[in-house]
């Protein structure tokens, strides 16, 4: 039996531990890599190179989707799992785009999350019954025109970054863009969501579960 290696990154520690705990409970599955953040995680997975990452969606530095971007951009064997407490079209469509092909509300952790693994380890993309109804849902709607799709991937890694106190520059550090972009993706967010203000870019990411309160 080969082995399955994984890495779990979600910046609170009694999940990751409760995690660990499951998974390797299961024959020749192990954690080769925990973080606590985005930037963190994306280093982690560089040097252990994991077969499955476990990813929250909510990470400081990175979210799940900037980080399943860049994880995938440079190791596109690795398949992630998106571990998320949130729910929305929107972040489903920011996951998937990103190149996850498996997400699971932690609410359905103790039914699913070991399918889910195993179907990630045999590369098979996992979506619970629920989740697979809304994609659809989504898709159907996206075609008859009534998606918003008010800010792109992009736009809303800049809000979060923003939100957890970040300055253009390490913004331009954490993605690999000129301070240039940053500030050109800084201004199309405001201008599409008619802010005026950092604190209002705050308000709007508290709002909108970009970061946590």
């Amino acid at each position: 039996m080969s082995e399955t290696r994984i890495l779990i990154a979600d910046d609170h520690a009694v999940v990751r531990s409760g995690l660990r705990a499951v998974l390797e409970a299961q024959p020749g599955w192990s954690v080769v890599a925990e973080a606590s953040d985005g930037r963190e995680a994306l280093a982690k997975a560089l040097d252990a190179k994991p077969d499955v990452a476990i990813i929250d969606y909510s990470l400081p530095q990175l979210n799940g989707a900037e980080l399943t971007r860049q994880i995938r951009a440079r190791l596109p064997s690795v398949e992630v799992l998106i571990f998320t407490m949130h729910e929305s079209d929107s972040l489903l469509a920011d996951i998937l785009a990103a190149g996850a092909r498996a997400y699971l509300l932690k609410s359905d952790a103790n039914q699913y999350l070991i399918t889910a693994v195993a179907s990630l380890a045999d590369h098979q993309p996992f979506f619970t019954a629920k989740i697979s109804e809304q994609l659809l849902d989504s898709y159907l709607s996206a075609h008859q025109g009534k998606s918003d799709g008010l800010l792109s991937p992009r736009e809303r890694m800049i809000a979060q970054l923003i939100a957890e106190g970040n300055s253009n520059k390490d913004m331009s550090e954490a993605l690999g863009l000129s301070v240039k972009t940053i500030e050109s993706h800084r201004a199309s967010l405001m201008r599409k969501l008619r802010l005026k203000s950092t604190a209002a870019i705050v308000r709007y990411a508290i709002r909108n579960r970009l970061v946590e309160p």
